[in-house]
């Protein structure tokens, strides 16, 4: 077993360091394309393929479409017992393209990827690069997770575009319902009694659950967004279609506000007559849990790089489905900063700053310091014990995950 005083530790660093420069010129030139060609949840077909050639030219064995999703991948390289995940996302958002980063959050992974390659023999690691489409929506690594991706996975890590550097903090627990009223249209001059009004339906929800947000404790938020409700003014609307996404500091806080909202939901249909029909819209996240050794080492990585990440420990972000993963295996998820100008996430301006010089340089150092966190991991004997303990521990039983 290598010895943390080794230096292997030095060794690996540098030529893992290495390994990420030489490929740097390919890591922005990715985040750039992907950046240009903003694609939203699976659809982002060119931006797979674009990472998955990338990391096939690098030597990587690879597997498209994995779990049933087109739009996601499996990479590996090495053979050794400690599986090393590094999460590439590469999703946009509708009409404002890469508003969260992810094409910087992508290339990064891409590029800790490349340098732990370099060293994966000699730590005895096997480097995972998991295509992740569909974070801003249904939850990729969620469904990668219940398909089983994650199994053999020791350690995850990535890191997320952001107008500063922080390391530790944790997200917001989500879920979403696709939510449609069923009434029955009728001329709503001449016989609106006989009509059953969807329009009224979803507004009576949006009240109530307008109404309940009072009692709601701190951390819980619902928004709501209406796709439909009537397309002829002189007819009584017999459909509505809205989304409702609810947020919550933990996932059993969040399984607490899905009750309350759903009986507002339930009351505007008994209100007025009309038919609900609730669909969960893609997978829960669950609250974000970030390990506090990947975490001390990517600090300590990333003030090697001249960085100075804040520590957000007890602070909520939004929200990620990586915290599905963090609640089975220890999981990093730190950001990695560039300036923006102020402009936040989700929005315009903020998209209008990733392919700048100071995005560029996150690509560079978010994929060393994710590789140097590897390095440490795989060098550090308690560490490398204890992750490959709880991967046996959780070993699939009779085709199921347990979670730790």
């Amino acid at each position: 077993m290598i010895s943390p005083a080794s230096p292997t530790r030095d060794w690996a660093r540098t030529v893992a360091t290495d390994a990420v420069r030489a490929q740097a010129h390919h890591l922005v030139a990715l985040s750039h394309s992907l950046h240009a060609e903003p694609e939203t949840a699976m659809r982002e077909h060119e931006s797979a393929a674009k990472i998955a050639l990338l990391a096939e030219e690098a030597g990587f064995d690879v597997t498209r479409g994995v779990a049933g999703l087109p739009t996601a991948f499996v990479a590996t390289r090495g053979d050794g017992e400690l599986v090393v995940a590094l999460c590439a996302e590469y999703d946009a958002l509708p009409g404002i393209g890469h508003a969260c980063g992810h094409n910087v959050n992508g290339a990064a992974s891409v590029g800790a990827a490349l340098g732990l390659a370099a060293v994966a023999e000699r730590l005895g690691i096997t480097v995972k690069l998991i295509g992740t489409p569909a974070e801003e929506d249904i939850g990729g690594k969620a469904l990668l997770l219940d398909a089983g991706v994650f199994d053999d996975v020791a350690a995850a890590f990535m890191v997320h575009a952001a107008p500063e550097d922080s390391v530790g903090a944790s997200s917001l627990a989500v879920g979403a319902w696709d939510v449609s009223y069923t009434g029955r249209p009728a001329h709503a001059a001449l016989a609106p009694w006989e009509g059953v009004n969807a329009l009224d339906a979803i507004t009576l929800a949006h009240t109530a659950v307008g109404l309940l947000r009072q009692q709601l404790p701190p951390g819980t938020l619902v928004h709501d967004v209406v796709f439909e409700a009537g397309h002829a003014v002189n007819v009584i609307p017999a459909t509505a279609r809205a989304r409702y996404e609810l947020r919550a500091r933990t996932t059993e806080d969040l399984a607490r506000a899905r009750r309350r909202v759903r009986a507002c939901l339930e009351a505007a249909a008994l209100a007025t007559g009309a038919e609900l029909d609730l669909t969960e819209h893609g997978a829960d996240f669950a609250d974000l849990r970030q390990d506090e050794f990947l975490t001390a080492a990517y600090t300590r990585a990333a003030r090697s790089l001249g960085r100075d990440p804040v520590d957000r420990r007890g602070e909520v972000m939004a929200s990620t489905d990586m915290g599905n993963v963090s609640h089975v295996l220890p999981a990093l998820h730190p950001t990695i900063g560039y300036d923006t100008e102020g402009a936040r996430h989700h929005t315009a301006p903020f998209a209008r700053y990733g392919n700048s010089p100071g995005a560029d340089r996150a690509v560079v150092d978010g994929a060393i310091a994710l590789a140097h966190v590897g390095v440490e991991l795989a060098t550090d004997p308690a560490q490398r014990r204890r992750c490959l303990d709880l991967l046996a521990a959780r070993r699939p039983v009779n085709g199921g995950t347990s979670r730790v």
